[in-house]
This record gives structure tokens, sequence and C-alpha cells, in this order.
């Protein structure tokens, strides 16, 4: 059996959302419209509670409890309807049972008893009997698959290793086969869908185009068809465990890694997808939560586009105060300081209380960095950033801008500056009687805004005229950034 895990996702966002199925039990009188009642005998459990359990993505949440009788006896009922998708069983210890399905029909009896779970039974569901005679025909397929590929593995000569791989093939065109058959014998059923999510669909031969091998046409093969039969507006789509890894694999393989080619690609899915009342909120958030920290450089357009041409226009109805503030001055934060604009103007004062300009600092590169003196992790990287500096970086006329964002540690500041020997650097801090003024004279960002620090250390490159060229990259990307900017400018002998 398998144990259920209750994975959450991991961001900002989750303590503002609640999409999931409610997963409390509720009471029904007989009177009562009933939107699913699903009977359930699962021996040898007896006046205890056992669940139903389904997918939002790649986690699982509880949909639906009952309470077993003395005879092993139980409903999952309510007024509200289930959405369609993979459903499963679970224990009173939270051990995940069997899967089986739930349509819009959603009146049938489960019988199961877990000294022979694999012989339970489903009664009054037809789109339950195909799942599990395909399921049954696919795990037997899957077992021999699996053999044949150890078997491949640990051949020790080329004889068997090829007759291995002829096998698995033949068994893997079978498997293929059978899903097929499903598909074109129940078109319109739950598990035909499900087998359609799964699919990807298979690489061509390179064609040859006037003589000339096209090695592309695969690939655009694959990715044009990625998604057929799959609409995005269709709320099975997360009561499914995968899904969202295909989404996934979509966006590492088939999407550039530019900003645009990524806004093109959600904002079609996004479009589509608008009116399904639980896949809009999920794709939203989860494009949301992917963008608002990118991977790459430079995606940060992607959540901006998302908060401009979504949130701003209105979706943020699903968020609740809180979280429409955060995601909103995040936004703002991030529009000031994207890739090719001029940096936002530092008038800000040196350990000696001098005031000093970013702007005055002249150089072909700046590197602008903000830290805290008492951060673990600005002790560690500060250091290594003065290495690179030392080691190349002041040969490339590389100039060093350290902004200190926290004012009340100016003796540990000084401190680590002088233990550390960070010299030719500008260190410069804001005062809190400054920060106050700006806040006085409704100026519409502090420091920390204009340039999106939510962690430190936080690094931007700067070119001659200040212009952001690089931002949110390890120092040894930013040394490898500088140092094939100086081998592109150096004079060709």
């Amino acid at each position: 059996m398998r144990k259920l895990v209750f994975a959450f996702m991991a961001n900002f966002l989750l303590p503002y959302l609640l999409i999931a199925q409610n997963t409390k039990a509720k009471t029904i009188t007989s009177a009562s419209p009933v939107g699913h009642s699903i009977e359930i005998v699962l021996k040898p459990y007896q006046n205890t509670k056992v669940y139903i359990g389904t997918n939002y993505g790649k986690n699982r949440v509880l949909a639906d409890s009952a309470l077993l009788n003395e005879k092993s006896e139980g409903v999952f009922k309510s007024k509200t309807k289930l959405t369609p998708g993979i459903y499963f069983l679970v224990s009173p210890k939270y051990s995940i049972l069997f899967d089986f399905l739930v349509d819009e029909s959603q009146h049938f009896k489960i019988i199961a008893d877990t000294l022979s779970i694999n012989a339970f039974q489903i009664i009054g569901s037809k789109e339950n009997d195909i799942f599990k005679a395909y399921s049954k025909s696919i795990n037997d397929l899957g077992i021999q698959l699996t053999s044949l590929e150890n078997k491949y593995k640990t051949a020790t000569n080329a004889k068997d290793s090829a007759s291995f791989k002829e096998l698995y093939l033949t068994k893997d065109k079978e498997l293929k086969a059978a899903r097929t058959t499903v598909i074109n014998t129940y078109p319109k059923s739950m598990t035909s869908f499900l087998l359609n999510v799964m699919q990807r669909p298979e690489a061509p031969a390179i064609p040859s185009v006037n003589g000339k091998l096209d090695s592309l046409y695969p690939y655009y093969y694959v990715k044009n068809h990625f998604w057929d039969n799959v609409v995005f507006n269709d709320n099975r789509l997360i009561r499914t465990p995968f899904f969202e890894d295909k989404l996934d694999e979509y966006f590492k393989n088939y999407v550039a890694r530019e900003p645009d080619s990524i806004i093109d690609e959600l904002q079609y899915i996004l479009t589509v997808a608008k009116t399904g009342k639980e896949i809009y909120p999920f794709l939203l958030f989860k494009f949301t939560n992917k963008y608002i920290a990118p991977e790459f450089m430079g995606q940060e357009k992607v959540f901006i586009h998302l908060f401009q041409n979504f949130f701003a226009k209105g979706d943020t109805v699903l968020l609740n105060e809180a979280s429409k503030k955060s995601i909103t001055e995040r936004a703002y934060s991030m529009m000031a300081n994207q890739l090719g604009l001029a940096a936002p103007s530092l008038i800000i004062n040196t350990p000696e209380n001098k005031k000093v300009s970013l702007y005055d600092q002249k150089a072909p590169y700046t590197l602008l960095a903000f830290w805290d003196p008492i951060c673990s992790h600005c002790k560690i990287e500060i250091p290594r950033l003065d290495s690179f500096y030392k080691a190349s970086w002041e040969n490339l006329q590389v100039k060093i801008f350290s902004v200190n964002t926290n004012a009340k540690e100016l003796a540990a500041w000084k401190t680590f500056i002088q233990e550390n020997h960070l010299e030719n650097w500008t260190h410069a801090y804001q005062t809190e009687e400054d920060l106050n003024k700006e806040i006085k004279a409704g100026l519409p960002t502090t420091i920390r805004q204009k340039y999106d620090v939510f962690k430190t250390p936080t690094f931007y490159l700067l070119d001659a005229d200040k212009k952001i060229i690089a931002k949110n990259l390890s120092l040894e990307q930013f040394n490898d950034f500088l140092q094939n900017a100086n081998n592109k400018s150096a004079p060709k002998k």
C-alpha cells in the first residue's frame, strides 16, 4: 500500500489559496439533494473513518470522509459534486489502497477487503469497468516490459541483448495498441481522456527537403502535437498525477527560455483555461509562482506580463487582501529594474556619512551589490565577490558599488569591511532619516523596492550608461558574463 503524503506548494501564495476540495465529511439528510453518493464496504475496518483522496496537480489532497459502522459500511455523500478525475481510497492510517475514477455520474458502490485488496469491486460505474479492465491488461504488459528491460540490461552477449530489445519493442507496441484500442472503442470515456493526456507524440524520421535533411522537423512535430486532444479548460486535468509533469516537460523541452516565447505560450494556455473553474486558478498560480522567482535571468518579464494581463485586470479576486498586496508590490518592484532599463537613482551615504551617487561612478561596468552584514549567506558571498574582483574584474575596470541594506547594523558593517579588506569599493547605505523623508514625501518606492531586494545578497551588473545588463546571477555566472563581454569588445588581431 502506498503511504499518503500530503505535499503542498512551497511558495508565498499558499497561505492565501484554498482551491482544493473540502476535506471535511458532511452530514446529509435523506431529503437533501445529493451531488455525490459513493457507498463503501471496507473490511475489516469498523467504527472508524476512511477517506477518498485525489490529486491537485503533483500534490495529494483529501476530498471526503466516511464513517464506517460495525458492518464496515459507510457512504461518501454530499450535495456537492466531486470534480471528475482519478481518486483513491485511503485507509484510517492514511495509506492509499487503490485508485478509481469519478465521472459525472457519482452514484456507485465500492466493495473491498484489505486482505485481498486487488480484488476490490466497483458496482454501478461503467467508467470504472473500462478503467479496471484496461489497468489489468496494462499492468500485465508493464510487468513483462520491466522484466525484458532488466534482461536487456544484464545480457552478457550481443545476441541476447538484441533478442531482448526486439521482444521489448514488440511488447511496447502491444502496450500502445492497447491504449489505442481503448481510445477508439470508448472515445468519450474518462479512461480515453486520461490516455490522451498521458500520450506524447512520437518523433518522426528526419525528412529530406530539396536534398537537405530537415533536422528540426521532428522537434517541431512533437511540439505542435504535444497537446493533441487536450483542452486546457478541462478541470479533470488537475485531478490526475501526470498532467503537471507533462506541462513541466513541455516548458522545459519545447519552449525557448526567452521571455517572449514563454509569454506567448502562457497567454494561449491561460486564455483557453479561463472558463475552467479549478484549472484556471491552478495554472495562473503555478505560472505566477514559477516566474516570480525565475530560474533564468530576464524571465521576470513573464511575471510582469501575468500581473498586467491577468491580476491587474480583475483576477485579484482569487486572492485575499494580504496576498493581493504582496503580489502587487512585487510586480511594481520588478517593473523598475528590468534588463535594458536604466538603474534607479541611488544617492546615499558613505560610512563617513558623505553623500555618494551611483551615477557618479564612471566605469565600463558597475557591479551593484545589496547585502546585510549580519546575513549568513552574505558573509560567504561578499568575500567571494571580492576574490573575483581582485582576480580579474578590477583589471576589466569593473567598479563595485556596495549597499548595506541594514542601517541598524552600522558597526557590524564597518567591521566586516575592515576585516575582509574590501578596498577600492564604494560602500554606502541609506540612513533611517533619509528613508523616513522619502516615506513622508510620498515617494513610491524604497531602495529595496526600487531594486526588488527581497533577499540578500542581490547583485546587478550595469554598463557604462548605468543600464541593467545582468541581474540575479551567481558570481560564477557574472564572471562568465564579464569575460565574454570583454572578449567580444577586445580588438581583433
